[in-house]
């Protein structure tokens, strides 16, 4: 199978001058995403980039100043330091990035999700409706938990939509999001879930070495109901067989706005002497995710790999380093597109998965206004990846990359 190409060939003209304007929680990240922009489009040939329409094609840089300063009530304002006129923009934001901060009445405070949002839309206020396109990269959709009503409830995910909409955005990206039917609530604009499956299986396969992917010696769990069709796509483009716990629930209490779980029930085949991958969009607490480990050694599961789009991690890390210490855990894979702590970054455990390349070709096939449905589709990449690795492939690429 043909190697993917590294730059992509675009011959349209772009919609726009291509800006990003980062929050910085997600600066880092945006970083990252520039640098492969800036490398692509300086060893891009193409005829007509003298032209005016490619105006802006090749800068030092895209992403844009801007910044949101506070008052010291906390209150902000949005400032874009440069013209936007015109311009096809992808305005990045990391609501989970809870490490940043500010002064409020002199106190420090760290950034929630809603201030994160609140700023997102102070820079889209500040851009007047002067840009040609605004698109809104949100790797973790806000409020996406929040994405039904049960009884009288607020639906805040779908409000935040329609409110990004009505304020001009045209598209908005995210990842894994927790209900991918929250767009109905924007039927008529743009709006892309993106799976990671990719970066995953890329990730896994290049940190382990004596994998057999095959249903005799690996199979997916998902660790409820409502992740089945993310487990049913891993098991399907790797040719595994599926597995499902459901969570038996105390309906007479509610706890931290939710009711506790009893137990963790399985559904599937015998997983006895067999790799176990658990996929699932995000780990919180992390709570559900060890549980579902546990049960499954105590089903004599050989090794345990964790998938999840978002490590939150929000209890900390102390439980995830016992399980790993215990054997219930073998590693944890989780994306960079939220914040990452030191901490994490440094566990023995933990696999992170880079996203920027990704993101970068989104960015610059949506800037040409070509079709991003390869990109989507990722399985002739999972194919390729596979077969590099059942081949050792892989390994040695990866080993002349540590030598140069």
């Amino acid at each position: 199978m043909p190697r993917r190409e590294e730059k992509r060939n675009l011959e349209t003209i772009p919609v726009g001058s291509l800006g990003m304007i980062p929050l910085k929680g997600i600066k880092p990240l945006a970083e990252k995403v520039d640098y492969y922009l800036v490398k692509w489009r300086a060893e891009r040939e193409n005829e007509h980039k003298g032209s005016l329409a490619f105006t802006g094609y090749e800068r030092p840089s895209y992403i844009l100043d801007a910044e949101v300063p506070r008052f010291g009530t906390g209150e902000a304002k949005g400032v874009i330091k440069t013209s936007v006129r015109g311009d096809d923009l992808y305005l990045l934001v990391d609501v989970c990035n809870y490490s940043q901060t500010y002064s409020l009445f002199g106190q420090e405070n760290h950034m929630s999700p809603d201030d994160h949002y609140q700023d997102l839309k102070r820079l889209i206020a500040a851009v007047g409706g002067k840009a040609r396109r605004i698109t809104v990269i949100m790797p973790f959709l806000y409020e996406s938990r929040q994405h039904k009503r049960s009884s009288r409830e607020s639906l805040d995910c779908a409000i935040a939509l329609q409110e990004l909409v009505s304020m001009g955005v045209d598209n908005i990206i995210t990842f894994d999001a927790h209900d991918a039917r929250v767009q109905n609530a924007i039927p008529l604009n743009g709006f892309e879930t993106v799976r990671t499956t990719y970066q995953f299986i890329k990730a896994l396969l290049r940190n382990v070495d004596d994998l057999k992917i095959d249903s005799e010696h690996m199979m997916v769990i998902s660790p409820d109901e409502g992740g089945m069709s993310r487990a049913i796509y891993l098991a399907s483009v790797l040719g595994l067989d599926v597995g499902m716990f459901y969570k038996r629930r105390d309906y007479t209490q509610v706890i931290d706005g939710r009711n506790p779980i009893i137990s963790h029930e399985f559904l599937g085949s015998s997983v006895e002497g067999k790799s176990v991958i658990i996929v699932d969009d995000m780990i919180s607490s992390g709570e559900s995710m060890i549980d579902v480990a546990r049960a499954l050694k105590e089903r004599k599961a050989a090794r345990i790999y964790a998938f999840s789009t978002f490590g939150l991690f929000t209890n900390g890390l102390d439980e995830f380093d016992q399980a790993y210490k215990d054997g219930v855990i073998d590693r944890v894979l989780t994306t960079n597109l939220v914040y990452q702590s030191p901490e994490l970054l440094s566990r023995e455990w933990y696999i992170s998965c880079d996203m920027s390349k990704y993101i970068a070709y989104l960015i610059d096939t949506l800037n040409h206004d070509a079709s991003i449905s390869d990109l989507l589709n990722p399985v002739e990449r999972i194919n390729s990846i596979i077969e590099r690795y059942n081949s050792g492939e892989l390994k040695a690429s990866m080993e002349a990359e540590k030598k140069a």
